[in-house]
């Protein structure tokens, strides 16, 4: 178990990361979020930025300590600073029973005003282990399209990610890190839809992917089925 690293005189004041970690799991788009242990708040993946550490640095131990994950697609979105995004601080943190905070002067300086990166994160499901932290106890993959209350602005930015993984979606092709390494046209626009929120022509969806010449065929997807197999395709080598 990682140790958090959440000490005021080891920190920058005033800054912080969170990261919002997608999936695609059960034909459904979802975020990684995190219990705090012997409470009842939920959050996503979030710390504090070290004095001699870079924000994106900061970004990937944060991730890496209270989830296990690391190198994975992370880049940083948005930058939440808004006066009264901590206003509730100093109560939301009460709720936390943890050692991290268990004096007055911690309190205090966790409580003050923040200013987060948001960093944004796709993972591929099937290759997913997470292993939490030391000042959580439990975790889920929360869906997209089903409310959760969560610590502080965090439903915010789960919001602004979504909206920047839809922008993302042609320029970064950003949805192929939520799939295997191989898939099926119809598998990828699956992704697509449930991201966008919305149905697509099939042949006006596949003659954009296959026009982007980014995909290599490989060989057909054996199902046992009547029904024609359709072809696997996977990234060319060049894009990875």
């Amino acid at each position: 178990m990682k140790k958090t690293v959440f000490s005021p005189k080891d920190c920058l004041p005033g800054i912080s990361v969170d990261c919002v970690v997608f999936c695609f799991h059960e034909n459904q788009l979802k975020y990684l979020t995190l219990k705090f242990l012997n409470s009842d708040v939920w959050s996503l993946p979030g710390g504090v930025v070290g004095k001699k550490e870079g924000i994106n640095d900061a970004a990937e131990r944060v991730l890496s300590e209270r989830t296990g994950l690391s190198g994975i697609f992370l880049e940083q979105f948005y930058c939440f600073g808004e006066f009264g995004r901590n206003v509730n601080a100093r109560v939301e943190f009460e709720k936390i029973k943890s050692d991290i905070f268990r004096t007055k002067e911690d309190l205090d300086w966790i409580s003050s005003r923040f200013i987060t990166m948001g960093y944004l994160a796709v993972v591929d499901y099937t290759k997913v282990n997470v292993t939490l932290g030391d000042i959580s106890g439990e975790f889920i993959w929360q869906d997209v399209n089903e409310f959760r209350r969560l610590f502080l602005d965090h439903n915010e930015i789960v919001d602004k990610a979504l909206v920047k993984l839809r922008e993302c979606l042609d320029t970064k092709l950003i949805a192929f890190g939520l799939l295997p390494e191989t898939f099926t046209m119809s598998e990828i626009q699956q992704v697509y839809e449930t991201i966008l929120g919305t149905s697509i022509v099939r042949t006006n969806f596949q003659r954009k992917i296959l026009s982007l010449d980014i995909l290599e065929r490989i060989e057909k997807k054996y199902t046992g089925g009547a029904h024609k197999a359709p072809y696997l395709y996977r990234l060319k080598n060049n894009l990875e």
